[in-house]
């Protein structure tokens, strides 16, 4: 991985560009889930196009601990995985996650499927994430979780003795918890005794994540079906078959190279391997670059966006998709008038509190932030000319790379602790380089 300075100072463009990219590395949304399932599986899966980075290597060390086999090629981006058939071979095990929430939820759910006792815990932000919510879901289908701290965090102990589905108490989930929550409870879902009904209040938080969860579960055999507004997901024991599998590029990722072309009048940025036929739920951001003002183009297997001459403020709701409001915050400084962006108060609970974060920064670079409940506006500076700061990052991987995106325009903006985005993106400053030709 790339070695960083305390602070990176990021240079203004000298005019636009024209930049395809072809090899975004992949989605690590996709990677944590089908490492898991390939794990979880019967017989071998190859996985390409996987991303290594910090929460997929955090994914990656406790599967290997665990006993699972797995074969990385790192130059190739492949992972080949020997499937256990639903075992957790390892009786006793303690996993340190580091602060990868996928490999955190996903796994929690998972080591309650084996029979032993077993340690999950991770960094101190981690531990400052909810998990409640889950653990009560599990311990519906018969966990034995204890907390090993505070109520509802990290560290657990669960004594693993396998699932079960009882109709007469089905698992629950209120409508203002996690995606991550009720993607761990499901994909255990084909190894427990009696598959899993799972209840959902609606409407979904970051509902795309869930039918992302669904489809690619679907694609290792798995037998689930889900109402159109995920208040109801049921999961057959039908278990999981090992697959070869193409993760497709990630889409957040994606999301810094083409508002950065939106951002510069005349630019463009497409993104191949990614598009109309993506199964994630952030590749719909370009329809927010198209309400700015942006011209967007979507096929199949790629997307395209050019800079307009000005963009403009937009009022949208980003429950769906919160992981895009940073780059969206960062856009809307050189938008013309203000930019409304609700209903994405979980971003309290993020790497960082996404929302403090996002008001004292943008607040340095001139621009007037109001928070309201769940809602954030964002006045820009006059003109979009922004005043020159320092960002600090609070070790969060987003608050890095889309702020980055201000300094493209105007000189003076630096990121502190830039080695954040190995996160999820280790080599965002060399992908951002090429902006410049």
């Amino acid at each position: 991985m790339p070695d960083y300075p305390d602070q990176l100072e990021i240079a203004p463009l000298p005019g636009r560009f024209n930049l395809t990219i072809d090899d975004l590395p992949g989605s690590k949304s996709l990677s944590n889930r089908a490492l898991l399932l390939a794990a979880l599986a019967r017989g071998h899966s190859t996985l390409r196009h996987v991303l290594f980075s910090d929460d997929t290597r955090n994914m990656m060390e406790a599967l290997e601990q665990l006993n699972f086999q797995l074969k990385v090629d790192i130059p190739t981006h492949t992972a080949e995985v020997e499937g256990r058939d639903g075992q957790i071979v390892k009786e006793d095990a303690a996993v340190f996650l580091g602060n990868a929430g996928t490999a955190v939820r996903f796994l929690t759910a998972a080591l309650c499927l084996g029979h032993g006792r077993y340690q999950v815990d991770g960094t101190t932000r981690m531990r400052h994430r909810p998990i409640g919510q889950q653990v009560d879901a599990l311990m519906r289908l018969g966990a034995t979780i204890h907390y090993n701290g505070a109520y509802g965090y990290l560290p657990l102990w669960i004594e693993s003795h396998g699932l079960y589905f009882n109709p007469d108490c089905p698992p629950h989930l209120p409508n203002d918890t996690s995606s991550q929550f009720i993607s761990a409870v499901i994909m255990v879902g084909p190894y427990c005794q009696g598959g899993v009904t799972l209840h959902v209040d609606t409407p979904v938080i970051s509902s795309p994540y869930v039918w992302m969860t669904v489809r690619l579960m679907q694609c290792f055999g798995a037998e689930v079906k889900a109402a159109d507004d995920l208040s109801v997901i049921r999961v057959e024991q039908s278990g999981y078959k090992g697959i070869a599998f193409d993760i497709e590029p990630d889409a957040s990722n994606a999301s810094y190279f083409l508002t950065a072309a939106a951002m510069t009048p005349g630019s463009r940025c497409k993104i191949d391997k990614l598009g109309s036929d993506s199964i994630q739920g952030d590749a719909r951001f370009v329809d927010v670059l198209a309400k700015m003002g942006a011209e967007v183009s979507v096929k199949p297997d790629h997307v395209t966006v050019t800079g307009p001459a000005r963009l403009r403020g937009v009022d949208v709701g980003l429950n769906d998709m919160p992981d895009m409001a940073q780059t969206l915050a960062v856009a809307a400084l050189f938008a013309e008038g203000q930019t409304v962006i609700r209903n994405v108060g979980n971003l309290r609970v993020k790497e960082t509190d996404r929302l403090a974060a996002l008001q004292r920064e943008l607040t340095k670079l001139g621009a007037t932030v109001r928070i309201d409940g769940n809602d954030i506006t964002i006045t820009p500076p006059a003109g979009g000319k922004i005043t020159p700061a320092a960002i600090d990052t609070y070790d969060d991987h987003r608050m890095a790379m889309s702020f980055a995106l201000a300094g493209l325009r105007y000189g003076g903006v630096a990121i502190n602790d830039p080695s954040c985005v190995k996160k999820t993106f280790p080599d965002f400053f060399d992908y951002l380089q090429r902006l410049y030709g």
